[in-house]
């Protein structure tokens, strides 16, 4: 299985505290250690897993708009989006509970043409207020005349959101975009005219699952 290299500390961390609690309860011959010990490695097996990075296959095309993340589908809403789009958008969000993957992937093919970081709250991710007032990473992507908007949103627990994209390169739709840690939000705004086939309650794949097909 591959992991995320953000995870790699974190990985070794936890690798390494399970091997020092074992070496005390060998050492020391304390049951209570033992039991330690055995926290201590599901703990570290669970951040192995939260950084696993799967390869992802699936649907691809220029009218198509691919998910993002894994997760839950919380919201599809009509949204006015001022920043990239400039007008109206239908905004699909998509929450990551920790244990989806939290890798995140380009939903569309195109150019970078936009990037904007804000600094902000840690509310929970599912609430619609978190679009606004959370700490998020905005990532615009334009192909012809076609923009789609993606936003990484921080949650309670995530305090650290990584984004690969960089103004002028290419997105390689389904190629990895960015990753944020232990819990979190992805809103993807699409055009008003967009045909949606996700639905509310839908748990997507990331690089996968087809969420809308863009007007021709």
């Amino acid at each position: 299985m591959n992991f995320a290299r953000e995870g790699t500390v974190f990985i070794l961390g936890g690798a390494a505290a399970v091997v020092v609690v074992i070496v005390l309860a060998l050492t020391l011959r304390s049951w209570p250690l033992w039991v330690t010990a055995v926290l201590v490695l599901i703990v570290a097996l669970w951040i192995a897993y939260f950084f696993r990075d799967p390869e992802r296959v699936g649907p691809r095309g220029d009218h198509l708009v691919i998910a993002p993340a894994d997760g839950r589908i919380v919201m599809i809403t009509p949204v006015e989006e001022p920043d990239f789009v400039h007008g109206r958008a239908i905004r699909i969000s998509i929450f990551m509970n920790i244990f989806n993957v939290h890798v995140n992937r380009y939903p569309v093919g195109g150019a970078v043409a936009y990037e904007k970081y804000n600094p902000g709250t840690f509310f929970n991710a599912a609430a619609e207020k978190a679009s606004l007032d959370n700490e998020q990473m905005s990532v615009g992507i334009e192909r012809g005349g076609q923009r789609v908007l993606v936003r990484q949103i921080a949650g309670l627990i995530a305090r650290r959101i990584v984004t690969y994209a960089r103004l002028g390169a290419p997105a390689v739709q389904g190629d990895r975009m960015g990753i944020i840690r232990f819990g979190s939000r992805v809103d993807v705004f699409v055009p008003p005219n967009a045909t949606i086939i996700a639905r509310v309650g839908q748990r997507p794949v990331a690089g996968t699952t087809v969420l809308a097909e863009l007007p021709e």
